[in-house]
């Protein structure tokens, strides 16, 4: 009887040492859960700040690439403006009959075959003088002197205040035998323009024409050897 009690109580003792055992294993085991779980906490944040540090640096790259294209866009935008002279030339309004003053002048001789018109902008404001004079030097022949077209700049010509452009004009071939008519003096229109402006002939005897041997050259800023030589 006693050895029976003294068995079971070796069973319970046992049973009760076990139940311990085992459930410190399990609060090891919940131990060591607890600290894996700590180091992960981190690994998995790292992921995270690695993505943003990338994102900044795409959004930098982005904006110094957009810095770069604006400034690349104004740099365009300059150039643009560098290149604009004949566009600021087609802006300039045109001279008219009120904006110059139209004078002759003999050039060489005798015999004087040419005169040189010269065309001064009297304003206080640039204006552009296009193509050639429109000449007609006697009453019987209505249409206007025919121009040269090899004498036509390159460039529109701009008068700025005060300047002057200048057209070589032919009067004849010189010859004795020719039909000139004596001019004292003869109408000019611009073009673009239909008044007619009234030059005087230079010289106190006026200047021989032949209508049909007349010649103008076009509007240029100078008088040009070769260009202007017919």
């Amino acid at each position: 009887m006693n050895a029976s009690r003294h068995r079971s109580m070796l069973l319970a003792v046992t049973g009760t040492a076990l139940a311990l055992s085992l459930t410190a294993c399990q609060d090891g085991s919940g131990t060591k859960s607890s600290s894996a779980a700590t180091p992960s906490a981190p690994a998995a944040s790292s992921p995270a700040a690695t993505g943003t540090s990338d994102a900044t640096d795409a959004t930098g790259s982005a904006g110094s690439a957009g810095s770069k294209a604006s400034a690349g866009s104004t740099d365009t935008s300059a150039g643009s403006s560098g290149t604009t002279g004949k566009q600021a030339a087609a802006s300039t309004p045109v001279c008219t009959a009120a904006d110059v003053r139209v004078t002759a002048a003999r050039q060489d001789g005798p015999p004087y075959t040419h005169i040189v018109l010269t065309a001064k902008n009297t304003t206080r404001h640039s204006c552009r003088l296009t193509g050639f004079p429109h000449i007609q030097f006697v009453e019987s022949h209505k249409q206007d002197v025919a121009a040269v077209a090899k004498s036509k700049p390159a460039a529109p010509v701009v008068l700025t205040a005060g300047a002057p452009a200048y057209a070589l004009v032919k009067l004849s071939d010189g010859g004795v035998d020719e039909n000139n008519e004596p001019v004292s003096a003869f109408a000019v229109m611009l073009e673009g323009d239909s008044t007619v402006i009234t030059v005087a002939a230079p010289g106190s005897e006026g200047i021989a024409v032949d209508p049909a041997k007349a010649l103008t050259g076009y509007w240029t800023p100078e008088l040009r050897n070769g260009a202007d030589d017919f």
